[in-house]
Formats: C-alpha cells, sequence, structure tokens
C-alpha cells in the first residue's frame, strides 16, 4: 500500500513540473560582470534559482525584486543565477544589478546554455519567453520551471512554496 502512495505521489509531482523539468540539469561555465567564472557544480548542495532574463524586459525587473526577497529569507541554502545574452552586456547588467541590489551574478550566456535548457534545436521552435526560471535541487535535477507568462508562480509566495519543498 506504502509503494502504491509513493508512486501515486511521484507521478502528481512529475505532472505538476514544467516542460522542461525532472532532467539533469546541463553544465555550464559562465563569466559574470567582474570576469569571474561560475560552474553549476559550484553550487551543488544548495537550491539553484537559474533565471534566463533580459535587462529590458518588465517581468524580468519585477521578479529581480522577488528573488532579492528570497534571497534574504534562504540566505546560503538558495543561490540564484541571472543569465543574460546579446543584446545585454556588461553595462546593461551591471546598471540591472544595481537598480535591483542583486546579491547574486549575472552570468553572459552566447545562447547554448540557454538553448540546452530550453531544449532548442535547429530548425525547432526558437521562441523564447522571458523570464524563464529552472529550479534546480542540490543534487543537480531540474525540478521545475517557470515561464514569464505565469506570472502567479514567479510571486515570492509561489517560489517560496517550491523552494520549501526542495529543502525538506
Amino acid at each position: 500500500m506504502k509503494l502504491t502512495a509513493l508512486l501515486l505521489l511521484g507521478a502528481l509531482t512529475m505532472f505538476a513540473a514544467g516542460e522542461f523539468s525532472n532532467r539533469r540539469a546541463p553544465g555550464f561555465s559562465l563569466m559574470d560582470t567582474r570576469l569571474q567564472q561560475h560552474d553549476l557544480q559550484d553550487y551543488k548542495g544548495k537550491v539553484v534559482v537559474i533565471d534566463f532574463m533580459q535587462t529590458t524586459c518588465p517581468v524580468c525587473n519585477a521578479l529581480a525584486d522577488t528573488l532579492s526577497t528570497l534571497k534574504t529569507k534562504y540566505g546560503e541554502k538558495l543561490a540564484v543565477l541571472s543569465v543574460v545574452t546579446l543584446p545585454d552586456n556588461f553595462q546593461t547588467a551591471d546598471a540591472f544589478s544595481g537598480k535591483h541590489r542583486a546579491g547574486w551574478p549575472i552570468l553572459f550566456d552566447s545562447g547554448q546554455v540557454m538553448m540546452s535548457y530550453l531544449k532548442m534545436r535547429p530548425g525547432g521552435n526558437m521562441d523564447v519567453h522571458f523570464p524563464h526560471v529552472f529550479l534546480v535541487d542540490g543534487n543537480g535535477t531540474i525540478r521545475n520551471d517557470f515561464e514569464g507568462t505565469e506570472d502567479q508562480k514567479l510571486t515570492a509566495a509561489g517560489l517560496s512554496a517550491e523552494i520549501d519543498k526542495l529543502l525538506k
């Protein structure tokens, strides 16, 4: 009976996850505005929020304030990594970071990391909706992902509930 309940719970959890979830998070090593490399493996053991964003995106700007609140709430248990690509550059990223008092790195991607997380391929669907947030558990597995149009999930309460599940 317990095994059946566990299987049912596992199935329900899998269906609750986002489209790109329940798989190993693709590895990466990306540079921030201070020319320091950030490797996903450096954050093993922590819950990691990976935020693919643009500095000019209004939803991304609102989310940055939410992420700041979450970083304060969870401290060292939570790592936040924002990832940008062109047309953003060091100046736009630094301005964004200062405006939102982001206490986490903004990383620069040539597009390959974003494509691997969103399972994009040449000739396939190349639509990206910003922000796109991935929650990675301490073992390096994507447990959930949220697209910018899912505002209710990208609130402090919505993300806190998801992070709390991962910290248990």
